[in-house]
């Protein structure tokens, strides 16, 4: 990937209504997002009667119901995503979807997605990191949760079965992530172990640590977003708004261009600053015609097109062919 891949998570940040998931798609569209991603699940294949919400979870939306009933009530029907996807393609942004089951896999795969998210709750899901890698397209697994030792185990069985191309994405499972848990050092670690593109999925406050994970060489960012952070729902707190998704979407893309090719050469920009920034050995005080040059009579002073300062000890000791007045440059 030559660019930064920057994925607006969605997610069910649309409570469940296709008119919010379609206006979601048109802010990502204008934010600058590669990616508008939402998620697509059977919650009943997915989630245990018995299953307790997580804390941020009971934080945002009440004890009241199951997770089971929550996600029952802000999920879309399978329908609602051939529209979302016509939507996509119609604006010009790309529609992903992560799929939590194997009846959500297959409803992708017949609606034509040709690259799969698998999310971090999924790593150790046998049988499903089988079923996305029998369809042999590119896959980008999340590792949140997850020891080196699972990640391995992951990537192995992925490639074992007929993955694709497999990208890897750090992430921190909690909503918000506190910064002091987000461990941005493991993306060289993902990197130099799996020989693998390396991206971050990000649950922090703001957009600063996206920023970061760019320069340290991130190549797929993933970030929560919604229409209004006040709306009900358990990933709001924890999202960007549209005008600070188009933000982090600008300053990536700074970054991006910032990195650059690693060579330590001038930059074309700086180049005609050389001359007005270096300096070239100069008469300190007014010089006559065979005067020995020593440390009283020249030093080094702007501009930079005459005799460089790392010539100095070569200039030392030779006589002056000419007359020089004060700051006029050395000629031998």
């Amino acid at each position: 990937m030559n660019n930064v891949l920057i994925i607006a998570e969605a997610g069910v940040n649309h409570n469940g209504r296709l008119d919010l998931a379609l206006k979601m798609i048109d802010e990502a569209k204008k934010a600058g997002a590669d990616i508008v991603k939402f998620q697509t699940a059977r919650p009943e294949n997915v989630i245990s009667k018995f299953a307790e919400k997580a804390e941020y979870q009971k934080k945002t939306t009440g004890t009241g119901e199951s997770q089971l009933d929550m996600c029952k009530r802000i999920v879309l029907k399978f329908e609602d995503y051939i529209l979302l996807r016509n939507h996509c393609e119609e604006i010009g942004i790309q529609f992903l979807s992560t799929s939590f089951d194997l009846e959500s896999i297959h409803f992708l795969r017949e609606l034509g997605c040709e690259m799969w998210k698998i999310p971090s709750g999924e790593i150790t899901n046998y049988p499903y990191l089988i079923e996305i890698a029998k369809t042999g397209q590119p896959i980008i697994m999340s590792t949140g949760m997850s020891t080196l030792d699972e990640v391995r185990t992951a990537v192995d069985l992925l490639k074992k079965n007929g993955a694709g191309e497999i990208s890897l994405l750090h992430c921190t499972t909690e909503y918000p992530a506190p910064y002091e848990d987000v461990n941005l050092k493991v993306l060289d670690t993902l990197r130099k172990e799996f020989q693998l593109e390396v991206g971050y999925s990000d649950h922090t406050p703001g957009i600063e640590v996206p920023i970061a994970a760019v320069a340290m060489g991130a190549t797929i960012i993933e970030k929560h977003f919604t229409l209004d952070r006040n709306m009900e729902g358990p990933d709001h707190k924890a999202s960007l708004e549209p005008d600070e998704l188009k933000q982090m979407v600008s300053a990536i893309r700074h970054i991006e261009k910032a990195m650059g090719n690693g060579i330590k050469i001038p930059a074309d920009s700086e180049k005609k600053n050389i001359v007005i920034a270096r300096k070239s050995i100069v008469a300190k005080r007014d010089i006559v015609a065979g005067d020995v040059f020593t440390e009283e009579n020249i030093t080094t002073k702007r501009p930079g097109y005459g005799i460089s300062p790392m010539e100095w000890v070569n200039v030392l000791g030779q006589c002056a062919k000419r007359n020089f007045v004060e700051d006029e440059l050395i000629e031998l």
